[in-house]
């Protein structure tokens, strides 16, 4: 009887503390209760802005896709530059049946209910690039409140922002540092247009 009475005081206590944790990250959010990494060295930020943006699959829309031996590739000429200047979109076929969108054959314009949006240059080309022309500051307000240089329009579909800035600001400086490390492609990427409600 007297060990019911303590294992059901056990689960209680261990069911409590499950509660006060879920509630926690709940209320807090993931960044909020992610462990403080050590100071980074710029190698070693570098070396974690790399593994993100590589792991999280960035280049799969701001890298243009074109036409290999065995079908669409990314253009690794073009890493991270964006849609195409040179690239001009007609208007996107109005979508049918279950459809609500449209892509670009280079994975670098998307249409839908939003309007039109195209791909950032994310290289550090000081005139086009997103790394060259925002601050550390201005890149992680972008991510975090989903506006262009944290202030701007709001970041249009497909950018996953709202996944995104769950990211610490210690992981958020490491790609902006990563960025910074490309080789810069001028490319001047269109404005999107939005479509009007």
């Amino acid at each position: 009887m007297k060990h019911d009475a303590t294992k059901k005081r056990w689960t209680l206590a261990i069911a409590a503390a499950a509660m006060v944790a879920v509630a926690s990250f709940t209320a807090n959010g993931a960044r909020a209760n992610a462990p403080a990494p050590a100071r980074m060295s710029q190698a070693d930020m570098v070396k974690r802005g790399d593994y993100l943006v590589n792991t999280m699959g960035c280049g799969d829309c701001h890298t243009p896709y074109k036409m290999g031996p065995n079908g669409p590739e990314p253009d690794m000429t073009l890493f991270l530059s964006g849609h195409p200047e040179s690239m001009k979109m007609p208007p996107p076929p109005a979508p049918s049946g279950p459809w609500v969108g449209s892509i670009s054959a280079t994975s670098t314009a998307w249409a839908g209910p939003w309007g039109i949006s195209y791909t950032a240059n994310l290289t550090p080309d000081p005139e086009t690039g997103i790394s060259g022309t925002y601050t550390e500051e201005q890149f992680i307000m972008t991510i975090r409140e989903g506006k262009k240089q944290g202030r701007g329009r709001m970041i249009l579909p497909p950018m996953p922002w709202p996944v995104i800035r769950n990211l610490t600001d210690e992981d958020l400086k490491a790609i902006f540092a990563y960025l910074q490390t490309l080789k810069p492609i001028r490319n001047k990427v269109p404005e999107p247009v939005i479509a009007e409600m």
